[in-house]
């Protein structure tokens, strides 16, 4: 049974107000999925972990002005968007369920992942900075 979306709806927006895009359903998965570029996608939750370390990382990156961003920096939301989840994790099959975690894609490729246990064991500056170093090698010019 998914989340009280009136529970959830602050933790949605520590994202969508720096841009990040919601994908609801299992369609807005697959429309992003299929374009060329560079695609960030955040499996955010409810758990301590995602409220203490994966959105203010993803919020840390967002407001870098000094980085090169992703194409798109979009998100589903496990245990609310169950649909939306169970298809973008059809695009990880090889990879466990982990929420929250962190996928960067490049023309459809899966190229970094980083998973709850990177994530619950950090602080958000250390996520942060992990990110950081992935754009910066593989979103080079």
């Amino acid at each position: 049974m998914p989340y009280s979306p009136l529970l959830i709806k602050p933790f949605r927006e520590e994202l969508t107000d720096v841009g990040v895009k919601e994908l609801l359903t299992p369609e807005d998965v697959d429309k992003a999925m299929d374009q060329n570029g560079t695609t960030l996608v955040v499996i955010n939750s409810v758990c301590g972990c995602a409220a203490g370390m994966a959105r203010p990382a993803i919020r840390r990156i967002m407001e870098d002005t000094g980085i090169k961003k992703p194409d798109r920096v979009v998100s589903v939301f496990a245990g609310q968007d169950l649909e939306a989840t169970a298809r973008f994790r059809s695009y990880i099959a090889d990879i466990p369920p982990s929420s929250p975690s962190i996928a960067l894609f490049k023309d459809k490729e899966l190229i970094y992942f980083i998973p709850k246990f990177r994530i619950e064991s950090r602080d958000a500056n250390a996520v942060a900075s992990d990110l950081k170093g992935v754009f910066e090698e593989y979103l080079a010019v």
